[in-house]
């Protein structure tokens, strides 16, 4: 662990990201990490998600850091509930930021639907393994969407059916 990341994460806040210096803090956590790496995005690219308005944007705090982001797509059609993007600090992971960060997004799902969807891609197996400890499944599989050699997997974490499904 880097001298400068506590060894704590208990202080940890998750909440809406806030002006440009946390959205470029956040794209470079993005940037610099997998599977933006391996699928060619830049800084560049990921400043663009990370601003995009269609997102619902989330980023775990630490010491006024940001160690953490999630992109979330409420209102799209038929799934209702997607994680668009999951990255930890390199020097924070496997400290339970991550697990932070899906049980957030997780909560704000479920006020929308039973059903939260995700890819991850077929390179990223830390990532998958992750997400599969989580209680995630895969439903589907993208052959070569992005990068050619490689699929995106499409996961499903649910609590039922639509049909038994309440609104909070």
């Amino acid at each position: 662990m880097a001298a400068n990341m506590p060894d704590s994460i208990a202080n940890v806040e998750i909440r809406l990201l806030n002006g440009d210096a946390e959205a470029d803090a956040a794209a470079h956590l993005m940037a610099d990490t997998e599977p933006w790496v391996t699928l060619g995005r830049t800084f560049e690219h990921t400043r663009k998600t990370v601003g995009h308005k269609e997102f619902e944007i989330y980023v775990a705090i630490l010491d006024r850091r940001v160690v953490g982001v999630i992109l979330l797509a409420i209102p799209i059609p038929l799934i209702k509930g997607y994680i668009a993007a999951l990255a930890v600090h390199a020097d924070c992971r496997n400290r339970g930021i991550g697990a932070q960060l899906l049980r957030f997004a997780e909560q704000r799902i479920s006020r929308v639907s039973p059903n939260v969807f995700l890819t991850v891609s077929s390179f990223n197996t830390h990532a998958r393994r992750f997400y599969e400890r989580n209680g995630y499944s895969q439903v589907g599989e993208l052959k070569d969407y992005i990068i050619f050699g490689e699929s995106e997997i499409l996961m499903r974490k649910t609590t039922g059916p639509w049909s038994t499904f309440t609104p909070m």
